[in-house]
């Protein structure tokens, strides 16, 4: 009996996978330094790509403390909310079918609901933390989520579930 590697990958799994890739290469600070400066915020093109850096991570020494553990947590937080929203969502899909359209909506909403949720709970840790600006980095986080997310959408296309076969 010759087992093979996929068998044995779930949707949230390979969604997972996708969100850490995501907020790792994205994220870090040489993407996010470039965008910046190459990428036109008033082009679509330049807009996605700096949307892509929104789950910045870094060890910035010119920022407070809390400014570089809400932006570090954010990034955490993205990846571990994306596994928790999957686990619930993915599961509880009600085809049984792999590679269902709901497995596609499945990953791209809980990367909506996990960017949300990330950005919410860490603006409160900021050093100008405010009501306002968590309703703006939920905000801010929701859309990431619907313009990236479906990438972790398809990740989780054609895996299994996660429950017993």
């Amino acid at each position: 009996m010759v087992l093979t590697a996929s068998r044995y990958r779930t949707a949230t799994g390979a969604g997972v996978i996708a969100a850490l890739i995501l907020v790792l290469v994205f994220g870090s600070p040489v993407y996010r330094d470039w965008a910046h400066d190459n990428a036109d915020p008033n082009t679509a093109g330049g807009w996605f790509l700096n949307l892509l850096a929104w789950p910045a991570w870094s060890f910035d020494a010119d920022s407070s403390v809390q400014d570089v553990l809400a932006a570090d947590l954010k990034a955490i937080l993205v990846v571990v909310f994306t596994a928790l929203f999957l686990a619930l969502t993915v599961g509880a899909q009600l085809g049984a079918a792999r590679g269902t359209f709901s497995q596609l909506v499945a990953g791209w909403s809980g990367y909506i609901f996990a960017g949300a949720l990330a950005g919410l709970l860490t603006a409160f840790i900021r050093s100008d933390a405010s009501l306002l600006g968590g309703f703006q980095a939920a905000g801010t986080g929701a859309i990431y989520g619907l313009f990236v997310g479906w990438i972790v959408g398809v990740a989780t296309l054609g895996h299994r579930r996660g429950t017993a076969p």
